[in-house]
């Protein structure tokens, strides 16, 4: 199995010296010049990504497999011929576990999972596939690794993709209603993979997409025995696993002089997400979009978390879309279908304006302003809280139920 060994000899978030070896599962799929990287979200493994990989290389067998002669609508190694970009070959893909999750290393301290560090993960598989500069694509969690990686390393980076990724810190508290609560206490409460698989739909997915029928079955009930036999194959992720990812997303911050980098590296940026995604809120992506103007484009589709799988042909499409502009060096006005940025204080006096009838009255109601704005406002309260462990409060919230 390919792994790669990381020393981890440095200082992590609470600056305590991190020195043990971290083991790092991954695989790599097609072949061609075109490299791709492909960073999961929390909780997620490698295999997360079948929909994308099968999209951007044209097969779902590992290079590692062996026999990579493949038939049907995969691609054969030794046809005699590399297939072009346009019909999905020429390009090499990398997927990997990241540590805390799946065949990687668990390390057991909070302080050795931010995504800084998980971002130096990534740079250090780069390193030993010999890539010198690819395409970042990432995943909630992921996405916000690969925004690290990206300001980390920007010399590395030929374009960036973040789908359903938000700022981080307080950014990641879902929707304040009753679903989202019951879906949080499900997740702490699941300690079967059956429990864990019924709760990661309702998670992932919207409820239409999860009601369609696929032949005589719902969409649901065929999902649930494929995520029942994935999560079986690799084992429920660790307390300390996803207290460690739980971390990382809570201590991300996007930093101003990160977006500058960003904006003036020379590389174009995607930012993709579900609408009914009740665990990163569109709103924080598409903020993070506009904060990114002019080099990124913001693509809004009807679907859940995993908008990659629900939505698979439209976000395929899209990543292309990314890569041949980067290729193509797509100018970012071109690129970008974003407004043009005003100044905050102007945007805060245009929001304020109500629209005038010539007759004196008002015909926008304040109340969507209004709401929106009180959101925001409690949303803000768990600022003050971000450093606090969020498996430690949704626990003590479970105890107080019980």
């Amino acid at each position: 199995m390919p792994f790669i060994e990381i020393n981890t000899s440095t200082t992590g978030a609470e600056d305590a010296k991190i020195n043990t070896a971290i083991k790092i599962f991954y695989r790599t799929y097609g072949r061609g010049s075109t490299k791709v990287l492909l960073i999961i979200g929390l909780a997620g493994t490698h295999d997360s990504w079948n929909p994308q990989i099968k999209g951007l290389t044209g097969t779902d067998v590992p290079n590692d497999h062996g026999n990579r002669n493949t038939v049907g609508n995969q691609i054969a190694a030794d046809d005699g011929e590399e297939a072009s970009f346009e019909d999905g070959g020429g390009i090499e893909v990398c997927a990997f576990d990241n540590r805390g999750m799946g065949r990687s290393s668990a390390p057991t301290k909070k302080s050795e999972y931010t995504t800084k560090i998980m971002a130096q993960d990534a740079i250090a598989l780069l390193d030993h596939l010999g890539w010198e500069k690819v395409h970042v694509f990432g995943h909630s969690m992921g996405g916000m690794i690969a925004c690290k990686l990206a300001a980390i390393a920007p010399e590395r980076v030929k374009s960036l993709a973040m789908l359903n990724v938000t700022g981080g810190g307080f950014q990641c508290c879902p929707k304040l209603d009753r679903q989202t609560f019951d879906i949080a206490v499900r997740f702490l409460k699941a300690k079967t993979p059956e429990q864990r698989a019924s709760v990661d739909l309702d998670t992932h997915y919207s409820k239409e997409y999860l009601e369609e029928f696929v032949g005589f079955e719902t969409r649901r009930a065929v999902l649930y025995r494929e995520y029942v036999k994935g999560i079986s194959a690799t084992g429920m992720q660790t307390d300390y696993g996803f207290a460690g990812q739980v971390n990382a997303c809570w201590t991300h911050k996007v930093t101003n002089k990160e977006i500058e980098c960003l904006q003036s590296a020379g590389f174009l940026v995607s930012v993709i997400h579900g609408r009914q995604d009740v665990i990163a809120q569109i709103y924080y992506a598409r903020k993070l979009a506009e904060k990114l103007y002019p080099v990124a484009r913001m693509v809004d589709l009807h679907g859940g978390h995993l908008v990659s799988r629900e939505r698979t042909e439209e976000v395929n499409q899209a990543l292309l879309d990314l890569i041949r502009a980067s290729e193509t060096k797509m100018s970012p006005q071109d690129w970008t279908n974003l407004p043009k940025k005003s100044s905050w204080w102007m945007e805060e006096r245009m929001s304020l304006i109500t629209l005038k009838t010539e007759g004196g009255g008002s015909n926008v109601s304040t109340k969507p302003f209004l709401l929106e704005r009180l959101h925001l406002f409690f949303l803000y309260l768990f600022e003050s809280f971000q450093r606090l462990n969020f498996y430690q409060v949704c626990s003590s919230l479970l105890s107080d139920r019980q």
